[in-house]
């Protein structure tokens, strides 16, 4: 069972990722784990800038590297990780992936000092609901929903938090504001809707919402 994230301020956030925690295709303030950052210190939490380890195009096995090569002269005390997509698209082994992604956990947990409750996973996103994945929607979602089927599981097991935020991706086609130029990447607005999924899974509704 996934435990409830505990923060202990001053909170020193990792996000470990791909091109949707790096923000392709948006300016810096709007990536996600800025807006994160903003909307905590907005609800009067001391939340320091962000250290995004994160690059478009990267695999599991990328991350792995860049983590490895990184120099971390403080412990955090929460991490993200949103991982995967590359690997589907470039159609490297599931079974691969889960080793790695289990691998990527592990290494997530220790970045924030050995504690389980300071960590938490995003749901790879769907592109199949953007215009540049359009035409193999099927193929797409079916493959998505095996990956987060697996990271689900691992992140389950391993005993940290799960945020599903695929349901929101899905609505791009419906919403092309959600989706930025390039007609792949996720906006400005679909990251301020995941960062909502996310305060609200972590610290429940703030004040006046409902």
């Amino acid at each position: 069972m996934a435990q409830k994230i505990t923060l202990t301020e001053p909170v020193r956030f990792l996000a470990l990722g791909d091109s949707y925690t790096i923000g392709e295709g948006v300016s810096a303030r709007y990536r996600w784990p800025t807006q994160f950052v903003d909307s905590m210190q907005h609800r009067g939490i001391d939340c320091l800038e962000p250290r995004i380890i994160a690059a478009t195009g990267w695999r599991t096995d990328n991350l792995k590297n860049a983590i490895r090569k990184s120099k971390f002269k403080e412990q955090y005390n929460l991490v993200s990780l949103l991982i995967g997509v590359n690997n589907f698209y470039q159609q490297k082994p599931l079974e691969a992936y889960k080793v790695e992604f289990g691998e990527l956990v592990l290494t997530a947990i220790r970045l924030a000092g050995g504690e389980p409750s300071l960590v938490f996973v995003l749901s790879i996103p769907d592109y199949g609901y953007t215009p540049f994945g359009k035409d193999k929607l099927e193929t797409i979602t079916r493959g998505i929903d095996e990956y987060n089927a697996a990271n689900k599981a691992i992140a389950d097991k391993l005993g940290v938090a799960y945020y599903s935020i695929t349901d929101i991706s899905r609505r791009g086609l419906d919403e092309p504001d959600l989706v930025t130029t390039d007609g792949l990447h996720p906006s400005g607005k679909m990251y301020s809707a995941w960062v909502q999924r996310i305060l609200d899974n972590m610290l429940g509704p703030a004040p006046g919402e409902y």
